[in-house]
């Protein structure tokens, strides 16, 4: 029987990408929720789901006087980690479990936009975020967290100490975006080139970019998350593959 991923997607072109092939292999069937849409998240289930997966979007977690949907996700992921059931957020996505858990999220320091280098903590090292260790991955995000209480500390960056956390092996958070295909990387440069030349950047330099270190960035990607699935508690994990 296929066990269900329920994800909730803040942006049509912010999606799973490479991710979604991962969880296929393992057995999921697929469901998105597009949180913005009428029927929000209030109707959701917080267990029912085997897996919870909670994507990027543009707004900040600090926003729900404009998102209000932002408020029933936190509320949602509250008693979804109450439950232990397992959960994997993506940078907004991660954001938001930070706040669920008790946490403030505020602006960081600086826009971070580019293929960046993530640095495994030796808790990271011993994981999953062991794949990302010298690769750069894709960054886009502004905000950042104070680490959770009772949360374990995988990676942080240059300029973000928090770059990725878990509660033991059934929830997993990361700041950066694992996701990113070169297709959605040259939608989101499309389409946010006034932002990223006001950071000082240079669209075509950040393409020159992407074509190093894309495609070992999916690889990398796939090869966490994969593992991670395959850690979950048997109630919630697919069949077992080698990452």
């Amino acid at each position: 029987m296929s066990r269900i991923a329920l994800v909730l997607r803040h942006a049509d072109e912010i999606h799973l990408g490479n991710l979604e092939q991962v969880l296929l292999e393992h057995g999921y069937t697929v469901r998105y929720v597009d949180t913005l849409g009428v029927d929000g998240v209030r109707d959701i289930d917080p267990a029912e789901a085997d897996l919870l997966v909670v994507l990027g979007g543009e707004m900040g977690v600090y926003e729900s006087d404009r998102f209000p949907v932002l408020t029933d996700e936190i509320a949602l992921l509250t008693n979804r980690l109450g439950a232990r059931r397992p959960v994997f957020g993506v940078c907004l996505g991660a954001q938001l479990m930070a706040s669920a858990l008790g946490s403030t999220v505020y602006r960081g320091p600086s826009n971070e936009i580019g293929y960046r280098l993530v640095e495994p903590t030796a808790a990271g090292q011993d994981g999953p975020l062991r794949h990302v260790a010298g690769i750069p991955m894709m960054q886009w995000h502004s905000d950042t967290f104070d680490l959770p209480e009772g949360t374990t500390r995988l990676a942080g960056s240059a300029a973000y100490g928090n770059e990725a956390f878990a509660i033991e092996d059934w929830a997993l958070a990361v700041q950066f975006h694992p996701e990113v295909t070169a297709e959605m990387h040259e939608s989101w440069l499309s389409s946010s080139e006034e932002e990223v030349r006001a950071e000082g950047l240079d669209p075509d330099a950040m393409r020159q970019d992407r074509a190093l270190h894309s495609d070992t960035m999916q690889l990398a990607s796939r090869a966490l998350f994969s593992e991670w699935l395959s850690a979950l508690p048997d109630a919630a994990a697919g069949p077992r593959r080698t990452p």
